[in-house]
């Protein structure tokens, strides 16, 4: 089913007024991949704005790119760290890309792009009327939130009442409204529930969900796969090889770029995490977990399960114990006397809850495949612990002080004594019967059809139509543009 991207000029026409009059000119995803293609005038213009600032030249910050500073900063090559054998425990190479250079702190800013502006940009959602409805576990609502402020939409954000503090504080001052339903990430359907109300609320609103959203795939395809890539182009030498990529699926939009990679590399691997606590892709299962981010009890439709090869479910006691070992001052010290770098230690708080569950969904693949010192794994670190503060204080407050006896046993058990149980190598039967997962929530709950979810198993163009529309999509936003005259 490829995006529709039928144009309705009436709408259109205001959206341009108000694009015009607000001074918003709109990035193409060719320049999210590389910035150079962006006209001078605005680099220049970045060179005052903060990186996360109300500013509607910020759009041209969705990308891997920016200069890693919070003020002012230019464009450079992707912004990814490599975690050694030393803290991993295996000798294959990890490489996350990093979601703490985006505007809000976090990669969705880039999904909620791919999913608004193909909407804006043919008078599909008009913003002088209608209101942007973001329904996330956390960041992706953050990101909508923070688009729809540049893009001069009003903006309602649905997450969980159970996520962080910081999240909610920031969406305070740019959502336009802030909604909170019931229980923590595991919790969606209260989420599709709330949508389902507000759908029925007679308001002008539209829905953009991340789940079912094939912007959200389609922007990590194009963008964030081909990041990876030059990653790979970067870091690949003459005798190493790229095996994989390992990521909790959340809504399985970055889990997208796998598709990409795997048309660069077709014997390359692809691993999709979820928690223990909630193991629904491993075993139909269900429950509640802490690893803010990533939403369970159901497969996300946008997911391309034929591609999938490993599931592995990870504890979300190791995430939250990591995350003390990563930034309590006992934790850091253990770490650089187990020979940990100091350089390396010291830039551990890139890695948010969410990025230490793929890391560890990395080293249960490496060690289930017995990769070596040549190989490599991508993954994405989607956002850093300055989202996570107040859970380690939490935490403190709950278990008192962390000491180098507490790193000692969270090294030992949850990094280098990580196992392979809770994991699961997929044959074609098995993708078959987590893709068939789908029916329940999508078929039954919301609205999709028995035939499309067949399309997506049978149909060997399905995917590969929302794969390509990457060029159309940015001539109608170069069309956009013209038509405000804001680029003369």
């Amino acid at each position: 089913m490829k995006i529709d991207l039928s144009v309705y000029p009436q709408r259109l026409e205001g959206a341009v007024r108000r694009a015009r009059e607000r001074n918003i000119v709109i990035p193409t995803f060719a320049q999210q991949k590389n910035p150079d293609l962006i006209p001078a005038g605005i680099r220049q213009e970045l060179k005052s704005i903060g990186l996360w600032d109300i500013a509607p030249r910020n759009l041209f910050r969705i990308t891997w790119k920016n200069e890693p500073v919070p003020q002012g900063g230019g464009f450079g090559g992707v912004n990814y760290f490599e975690l050694p054998a030393s803290l991993t425990g295996v000798p294959v190479r990890i490489i996350g890309l990093l979601g703490k250079w985006f505007p809000t702190g976090a990669h969705k800013v880039g999904a909620a792009f791919g999913c608004l502006v193909p909407r804006l940009v043919t008078g599909q959602f008009d913003p002088e009327t209608q209101k942007a409805v973001w329904p996330s576990t956390g960041n992706y609502c953050r990101g909508g939130a923070y688009d729809s402020a540049l893009l001069s939409c009003k903006s309602i954000a649905i997450l969980p009442e159970g996520m962080s503090k910081e999240r909610f504080d920031w969406l305070n001052n740019v959502a336009g409204e802030v909604i909170a339903t019931p229980g923590s990430e595991s919790n969606v359907k209260e989420i599709f529930d709330k949508c389902r109300e507000l759908r029925n609320s007679g308001e002008d609103l539209v829905i953009f969900n991340q789940f079912d959203e094939f912007g959200n795939y389609l922007w990590h395809y194009e963008i964030t796969g081909h990041a990876m890539e030059e990653v790979l182009r970067t870091e690949l030498g003459n005798n190493s090889h790229f095996r994989g990529l390992g990521l909790t699926t959340g809504s399985a939009g970055t889990i997208g770029s796998g598709d990409y990679l795997k048309h660069l590399f077709p014997g390359s691997k692809i691993a999709a995490g979820e928690a223990w606590q909630c193991p629904t892709l491993l075993e139909n299962g269900f429950g509640a977990h802490r690893i803010e981010g990533i939403g369970d009890k159901h497969v996300p439709w946008i997911h391309n399960l034929k591609n999938t090869d490993l599931i592995a479910s990870i504890d979300d006691n190791a995430v939250v114990s990591l995350a003390r070992l990563f930034n309590e001052k006992a934790g850091q010290a253990y770490l650089i006397k187990q020979g940990v770098p100091e350089n390396v230690v010291s830039k551990l708080n890139l890695l948010g809850f969410s990025g230490i569950a793929n890391m560890l969904v990395c080293i249960k693949m490496a060690k289930y495949y017995e990769w070596a010192e040549e190989d490599v794994i991508l993954t994405v670190f989607t956002d850093s612990m300055q989202l996570y503060e107040s859970r380690l204080q939490e935490m403190q407050a709950e278990s008192g002080e962390y000491t180098e006896l507490d790193a000692a046993a969270d090294f030992a058990h949850y990094l280098h004594g990580q196992s392979t149980d809770h994991l699961e190598e997929l044959t074609y039967a098995d993708r078959r019967r987590v893709h068939n997962l789908k029916y329940y929530t999508w078929v039954e709950q919301q609205g999709k059809t028995y035939e499309e979810i067949n399309s997506q198993w049978y149909d060997r163009n399905y995917w590969s139509e929302v794969q390509t529309q990457a060029d159309e999509i940015d001539a109608l936003i170069g069309e956009f543009n013209a038509r405000t005259g804001l680029l003369k």
